[in-house]
């Protein structure tokens, strides 16, 4: 008899340890403030975004910091669960599910907040002086293009202020617009009011998690935040943790 009811407890423990495990999603990645970032309390905006929307559904989500290249590959084969953020690709399908999108990239131009310049297309760049940032990639066709000239600094701030003095030293900068206006907030506000976005960008690219297709969980954890995004869209949480990040 005492061995049926130890049988049985550890029976029960197993399951509830089983069923627990179950409801962690282990995420991996590299930093990549101010969407994935280990030195903010809450990791960062992805993974903001990308808790709410599993809580909803009784997840929890364990973040793993890991070179970008062995993040990958270790969702591809399934150690972890998901890739936080990552971009869309034909090649990349051949490997991973992807969520609907919770973000959206755009590279944009950045000019003085007197400026009337709006980009329409490489050819409006005619003449211009263009501050970018070393080892960022831009796209082949805006990097080879020989009607402007690309001034290299080796941050973003630092194009901003050269952007704003009083003697401007560029004419436009260049960054991802949520990367750009978190960054001018926390390291120099008061530039802010001094710079404005263009409307049309370089270039736009949808955020998505993604698992890999290895994973026997890949579509339970892709389903499972794609039904909390639409939960966290409707009560209002998205546009709060938006908020949070002056977006």
């Amino acid at each position: 008899m005492k061995k049926l009811i130890l049988i049985t407890a550890l029976f029960l423990i197993s399951a509830v340890y089983c069923g627990a495990a179950d409801k962690v999603i282990t995420a991996a990645a590299d930093p990549w403030p101010p969407f994935v970032d280990p030195g903010a309390p809450e990791e960062g905006l992805s993974l903001e975004i990308i808790r709410a929307a599993y809580a909803t559904q009784g997840y929890t989500v364990k973040m793993e910091y890991l070179p970008w290249a062995r993040a990958q590959d270790g969702v591809k084969k399934g150690k972890y669960d998901i890739l936080p953020p990552v971009w869309m690709t034909e090649e990349r399908k051949e490997d991973f599910l992807f969520s609907a999108p919770y973000a959206v990239n755009q590279i944009k131009f950045i000019k003085r907040v007197d400026d009337p310049f709006e980009y329409n297309g490489l050819e409006s760049l005619a003449g211009k002086k263009i501050g970018t940032v070393r080892g960022y990639g831009y796209g082949d066709d805006f990097l080879n293009a020989t009607h402007f000239k690309r001034e290299v600094a080796n941050d973003f701030i630092t194009n901003i202020k050269k952007l704003t003095n009083a003697n401007p030293r560029i004419d436009l900068a260049i960054e991802d617009e949520i990367v750009g206006r978190v960054t001018i907030a926390n390291e120099a506000s008061d530039l802010l009011s001094k710079i404005r976005f263009t409307e049309n960008a370089l270039s736009t690219s949808d955020l998505h998690i993604a698992s890999g297709l290895a994973n026997p969980r890949h579509k339970e954890c892709i389903g499972a935040f794609d039904k909390g995004l639409a939960e966290i869209k409707s009560n209002g949480t998205y546009a709060r943790i938006l908020a949070k990040f002056g977006l």
